[in-house]
């Protein structure tokens, strides 16, 4: 992988895991907050998208329709689902066990589903995966309350949704040869759109989460889709099978913020599964 697609896919990682920070700052803020990073990532990046249709023209309609309708669908239940997580868990458990447990998961549909067999590589790189969220899930000890049992229950359930959203998205970009950029615009309007029957209902307690989180949700809302959009551009320029392991270095930058700046415990054990996991995710790459 060349210097420049390195560079891109570390800035990635720390665009990806600089949006998670602010979002745990969040906190409880759920559901609007959600709304309001989607919309604001709509109003932001309309001139991108805007760009993308005078370059290349509209694509059928009917493939982004389905496209996005799917993809926004789930995309929405795993930014709640993380939200949530970060109400009730620490960053240091919720993120890596999401981003650590999707890829895994992909590869159990693939063997489950498509009838594929990986290597020794694969089935090592799962085993160190399982490993990791086993550290990081007991850092503290055996979960006894209800918050800690929550917070790695919320990690594992994203993952999950992380792992049939990349299996869709690849599908729409590649099969329905949707523009990235644009298929990941709309995504944001649509879950902007879905999500405001909720938002006009609650539009106190939304403009309230604003007021009280205004920095959060306009770094969600730069950061979020930029992180995407770099590792597009390194995709461009490397072998996925390289750049998406590479770009799960912000598992190790999230436990690092979460130390630093948010004082969270145990990170050292956290730490070290975090490495762990960011192994098994490699393995998992280039098996």
């Amino acid at each position: 992988m060349g210097l420049f697609a390195v560079l891109l896919v570390v800035a990635a990682a720390f665009a990806h895991a600089g949006w998670n920070f602010f979002a745990k700052r969040a906190g409880s803020a759920g559901a609007g907050f959600v709304w309001l990073t989607a919309a604001c990532s709509t109003v932001l990046y309309l001139p991108v998208a805007a760009g993308v249709l005078i370059w290349s023209g509209a694509p059928p309609w009917g493939n982004l329709v389905l496209g996005v309708l799917v993809s926004a669908v789930v995309h929405l239940a795993y930014f709640l689902l993380l939200q949530r997580g970060y109400a009730v868990g620490d960053m240091s458990v919720v993120y890596p066990l999401a981003r650590g447990t999707g890829p895994m998961l992909a590869m159990v549909i693939a063997i489950l589903v498509l009838g594929e067999r990986p290597g020794w590589l694969g089935a090592a790189g799962g085993l160190l995966v399982i490993a990791g969220v086993v550290v990081i899930g007991l850092s503290d000890g055996l979960p006894r309350s209800g918050a800690s049992l929550a917070g790695v229950g919320f990690g594992v359930l994203t993952g999950s949704l992380i792992a049939v959203y990349t299996v869709w998205d690849a599908y729409a970009v590649t099969g329905l040869a949707l523009s990235p950029l644009l298929y990941d615009w709309a995504n944001n309007f649509a879950r902007s759109i879905l999500l405001s029957p909720y938002a006009a209902r609650r539009r106190t307690q939304v403009a309230e989460i604003w007021r009280e989180h205004r920095a959060s949700v306009l770094a969600v809302a730069l950061l979020s889709p930029l992180a995407y959009v770099l590792v597009l551009f390194a995709m461009q320029l490397a072998p996925v099978s390289l750049v998406a392991p590479a770009r799960e270095l912000s598992i190790v930058i999230a436990g690092l913020l979460a130390w630093r700046l948010l004082g969270e415990a145990q990170p050292g054990r956290r730490m070290a599964g975090a490495v762990v996991v960011l192994t098994g995710v490699v393995l998992l790459g280039i098996a």
